[in-house]
This record gives C-alpha cells, sequence and structure tokens, in this order.
C-alpha cells in the first residue's frame, strides 16, 4: 500500500529532533525503519510529521561505563554483533543481535528501534530484562533513567513519550560466574520468535545463587519467568525449573501458534536454555 502523506524532516541533533517532536504532537521518529516503514504502508501509523534521525552518528557507540556497558540507541545489530566489548563482557547482547532477522535488518536496525518499538515477540527486549539494563530517555526536561523492568508497558507501548527519544542503553558486564544463553523457536530462520527465553544464571561454590530468566511473546510484555528463576535458585534440576517457566504468563494465540502450545514452547526452550547456561 502507499502510505498516508506526512511531511519529513531530518533531524541535525539529538536537541533538533526533540525541537521537532515538541512542534508536532503526531510526530514519528525514523531510526532504521524497520517498524514504521511498513506501519506507514500499513497505514497502521499515519504521522504529520518524520523525524529522520537515523543520521546522529553521535547515538551510535558501544562504550565503557565502568561496572556497565553503554550502548547509543542507533547503534545497528551488525554492530552489536561485532563489538569486541559486548563479546567479551556481555556476550548475550552481542549473540542475540546476530540472530536478529537476515542481514539486510542486522545492517539497517537498531538497538533503540528495537527496544522503542516494543514488540512483545522481539528479541532484544526480553534480553534486556533479564539483564535489569537501563534505558536513559531524554526529553525536554532532561534525561531519565529508566529500569528495563519499567520500560514495557504494554504491546507497542513504552516509557519513551510522544515528546522524548532513548538515546542509551546500559547493560551490566557480566561476571565470570555467570552463565548465559538466549534461544527461540521460530517457524522460519527470520521470523519473528514464536517464543524466546534470555536465561542468565549466577554460580556461587558449585552451585546455583540465582537466576534472571525473560520470556518473549509469552505476554503483552517481555516477562520474567520468576517461578522458574526461583525454582532453579532452590536447587531444582533445569527441567524441573523449566515446568514453572510458563507460570502466571498469558500468551497470545495466534497464526503462528496457540496459548497453550506457546507455554508448552516455553517449558521446552526453557530447559535448554538453563542448560546452555549453565554450561558456559
Amino acid at each position: 500500500m502507499i502510505p498516508a502523506t506526512f511531511d519529513y524532516q531530518a533531524a541535525e541533533s539529538v536537541d533538533h529532533a526533540l525541537d521537532l517532536l515538541a512542534g508536532d504532537g503526531d510526530a514519528k521518529l525514523l531510526a532504521g525503519g524497520h517498524s514504521l516503514i511498513p506501519a506507514l504502508k500499513l497505514r497502521l501509523a499515519r504521522p504529520s510529521l518524520v523525524v529522520d534521525i537515523g543520521r546522529l552518528r553521535d547515538l551510535a557507540y558501544v562504550r565503557d561505563n565502568g561496572t556497565k556497558i553503554a550502548i547509543g540507541a542507533l547503534t545497528r545489530h551488525k554492530a552489536l554483533r561485532d563489538d569486541g566489548l559486548l563479546q567479551e563482557h556481555c556476550p548475550i547482547v552481542s549473540t542475540t543481535a546476530g540472530m536478529i532477522g537476515d542481514p539486510q535488518v542486522r545492517h539497517r536496525g537498531t538497538i533503540g528501534g528495537s527496544l522503542a518499538h516494543g514488540d512483545p515477540a522481539s528479541d532484544l527486549p526480553a534480553v534486556m530484562l533479564a539483564l535489569g539494563a537501563e534505558l536513559v530517555i531524554r526529553g525536554g526536561g532532561g534525561e531519565r533513567v529508566v529500569p528495563a523492568s519499567q520500560f514495557f508497558t504494554g504491546v507497542f507501548q513504552t516509557a519513551v513519550g510522544p515528546r522524548e527519544m532513548l538515546t542509551e542503553i546500559r547493560v551490566p558486564k557480566l561476571a565470570g560466574s555467570t552463565g548465559w544463553a538466549f534461544l527461540k523457536f521460530n517457524r522460519r530462520a527470520q521470523d519473528w520468535a514464536t517464543v524466546a527465553v534470555a536465561a542468565l544464571v549466577h554460580r556461587d561454590n558449585g552451585g546455583v545463587a540465582g537466576a534472571s530468566i525473560a520470556l518473549a511473546n509469552m505476554g503483552a510484555t517481555p516477562l520474567r519467568a520468576t517461578a522458574a528463576e526461583d525454582a532453579l535458585a532452590g536447587g531444582a534440576l533445569p527441567a524441573a525449573a523449566a515446568d514453572h517457566m510458563a507460570d502466571g504468563t498469558e500468551p497470545p494465540s495466534d497464526l503462528a501458534a496457540s496459548a497453550e502450545f506457546r507455554a508448552h514452547l516455553a517449558r521446552v526452550v526453557g530447559r535448554r536454555a538453563i542448560e546452555e547456561a549453565l554450561s558456559r
């Protein structure tokens, strides 16, 4: 289809982009375009103004920030996949970025666009939730830092307001005693995940001291599998802990899978993710 008519402005800086957003309450940001362009074509989105922030190179970076790694919101998935700092200190992010879509998507798509879009089937939101990442949102009143647990508020809804933009993501450096895994089930290689599991397992003296497990496409937002986490920390074997993977979730039913099948997949993929994390 052909998009509805809209005006276009290329932002020259973050402040310029925010000024443009403030001047038009129906404006939308364009980064890599993999979310907005299809929505425009289907007329699911009808902004009066599209603000192109794709040329703001100062928002494309990966930096050492002490105990955390700071990632600019316009950093592309391929850059995340290939970044040595992430590969060394937070490999779950670089590995997951390398599993997104196809090469065309990875060369154009950005981490900020993926997170701000708020798709519950997307890969990186679940990883950010499992990591306990911090997301920096900037608006006319300055910056605020939102934990990943409060960032995703509903289907395609996040804490980013209409006159704000996501500028940075901060992920922790993983300790050597922390095992990790990201696994997903999809019908075809480039499809959205039917179900995905991001798992972090923290070991202490040969045992499991704690776990952080997040699920994609098991509800309106990425969700923590708290019952499975508690079972694993209490000494349960991976299979027994994974039996609780779908507890408290409300998976959707659609053309890809029924809610019941998604719950089954969460248990199967969750067990494999826990086992893989424990093997690292």
